[in-house]
């Protein structure tokens, strides 16, 4: 795969352009970041929409913009019982198998990646990280009995995809990041040597980081905690890439990655300093900027964003159970809908957009609406039309938020490595 990577949401399938726009921007300056469309099985039901739809989209972007590199279609956090809709359309897959972390592998299989990998026991030095890793033989065991079974579903769920559609005609990410606490970096190389062991050509993996990921907000947590793990993550995969033949363009997938501000810099001192590559799935910033986009515009646009905010407001426990691991609402914060309703345009996104040293900014309303798509969807056509009706204000936002405070922090701020 390409050494740099944005998955981009486009839930409402109306923005494949406007996302484009700002990987050619970036493409512009001398850095090629290959878009990745994402979208998972839970949002194509909530919204009522099919995987076809995101392949036409992208497509049809491309086409229309002469994209003339590479680009993919994520099948977003995938399993078993549901790949097989996406088959058709996608050429990415984000293989989730957090069901099964924890959960005990069958001991002959446990013994017999022990036994394997002797190699992890004792004292192990990692280039790139200070310290010698010191493991008992207990502590491999618990390690690959965490991780065992997870890994031997991703190997099941690879050669479901392979079988169906070609071995070489797909990438291939697995998720680890829904579990408890953050892997260390022995933890992740075991998870990578069990992964190898299943003969996964894996191109990118999405680990647990310290901190809090929540949706569309920045990052919450120890900046410098972060960077550690983050450059140590990026050593073990050097390691594992060169100790068990995994591909060479195995790179770091970053999930719920939108809209981490405070972490871009230190993300790119470490790409910089490993010449590594980089996977930054972002998701619903899109779906928030439509909304700017349309309250920015005033009139019926403003009165819809409005509308979907009261909507979001009524229904909260609703839209936030699914996300509850990945956001932090505070219901005091939230303003009413009949304060809302007496915003003027000018405050409405002033206090949505994501700018941080605008007092007005307000993270629980975003947060809020960042879960709240599903009021849109149930609006059916009269949302599209508006977007449609909207076009040039929703698609400059889309297209300035995804450059601006994404592409060009991440990957521009220093384009020699």
């Amino acid at each position: 795969m390409e050494k740099y990577s944005l998955g981009v949401g486009d839930r409402f399938a109306h923005q494949a352009k406007a996302q484009l726009r700002a990987c050619f921007l970036a493409a512009e300056r001398g850095v090629e970041v290959v878009p990745v469309w994402n979208k998972s099985n839970r949002e194509h039901v909530t919204i009522g929409s099919e995987p076809a739809s995101t392949r036409t989209a992208a497509d049809a972007a491309v086409k229309e913009l002469g994209w003339q590199r590479p680009y993919h279609i994520d099948a977003d956090h995938i399993r078993l019982e549901t790949v097989d809709r996406f088959v058709p359309y996608s050429d990415f897959y984000t293989i989730d198998v957090a069901d099964w972390i924890g959960k005990p592998a069958e001991p002959n299989a446990l013994k017999a990646f022990i036994q394997r990998h002797p190699e992890l026991v004792g004292s192990l030095t990692i280039p790139g990280i200070e310290e010698a890793f010191q493991t008992l033989p207990a502590q491999v065991e618990q390690m690959a009995g965490k991780y065992l079974l997870a890994a031997q579903e991703a190997g099941r769920i690879y050669r479901h995809i392979a079988q169906n559609k070609g071995e070489e005609q797909f990438i291939t990410e697995v998720s680890v990041d829904e579990t408890d606490s953050p892997q260390t970096p022995i933890e992740l190389l075991v998870i990578l040597t069990a992964l190898a062991d299943e003969s996964i050509p894996l191109q990118t993996i999405a680990p647990k980081f310290t901190g809090r990921f929540n949706k569309g907000v920045d990052y919450v947590g120890d900046v410098a905690q972060f960077e550690k793990e983050f450059n140590e993550d990026l050593a073990v995969i050097a390691f594992a890439i060169r100790r068990y033949g995994l591909p060479p363009t195995l790179k770091l997938s970053v999930h719920s990655g939108s809209d981490k501000f405070s972490i871009y810099a230190p993300m790119r001192r470490a790409l910089e300093r490993f010449k590594a590559g980089l996977h930054l799935k972002t998701a619903g910033t899109t779906w928030l900027e439509e909304v700017i986009g349309l309250a920015e515009a005033q009139g019926s646009g403003l009165a819809l964003a409005k509308e979907i905010y009261a909507g979001a407001l009524d229904h909260i426990d609703e839209l936030s159970a699914p996300y509850a691991a990945v956001i932090d609402i505070c219901r005091e914060r939230l303003p009413s809908a009949a304060t809302v309703q007496r915003w003027s345009a000018e405050q409405f996104v002033a206090a949505l957009r994501h700018d941080q040293q605008n007092p007005a900014y307000n993270p629980d309303l975003r947060q809020l609406l960042h879960v709240g798509y599903k009021i849109a969807a149930k609006m059916g056509a009269r949302y599209l039309q508006a977007l449609e009706a909207h076009h040039a204000s929703v698609s400059r936002n889309v297209t300035e938020n995804l450059f601006q405070r994404h592409l060009k922090p991440l990957f521009l701020a220093s384009a020699s490595f």
